[in-house]
């Protein structure tokens, strides 16, 4: 069974950055796809970034582009999404999941995932 360790949310002013990582530990890295998905207050869970480490395939939310960038670490079984020039709406639980078989873009823009961590805390305001 995964477990999952997500780090790195918080309180940050507008512009700023965070990076969140995710320890993924109880099988094997390699083949799965890794996936950040946001639930903002009173919004639908949104898909903000994923990536495939079979052949390192990314998908990218339109709404963070330029923004935002995901990138794994298969030593340390850790999934990063660094987080740069921060707005408020970007405010939200940002949770780790993991997808056994989805391809990058559908598990990111249909949210369809095998597991999912507890999520970690992102709060951008002045």
């Amino acid at each position: 069974q995964l477990q999952f360790v997500e780090s790195g949310g918080g309180l940050v002013q507008p512009g700023g950055s965070l990076r969140l990582s995710c320890l993924v530990s109880g099988s094997t890295f390699d083949y799965y796809a890794f996936g950040w998905f946001r639930q903002a207050p009173g919004k639908e869970q949104e898909g903000i970034s994923c990536i495939r480490s079979s052949d390192d395939s990314r998908y990218l939310s339109d709404s963070v582009k330029g923004r935002f960038t995901i990138s794994r670490d298969s030593a340390k079984n850790t999934v990063y999404l660094q987080m740069n020039e921060l707005t408020p709406e970007d405010t939200g639980v940002y949770y780790c999941a993991v997808s056994y078989y989805m391809k990058v873009e559908a598990m990111c823009v249909h949210g369809v995932y095998d597991h999912r961590g507890q999520g970690t805390q992102v709060t951008v305001s002045s």
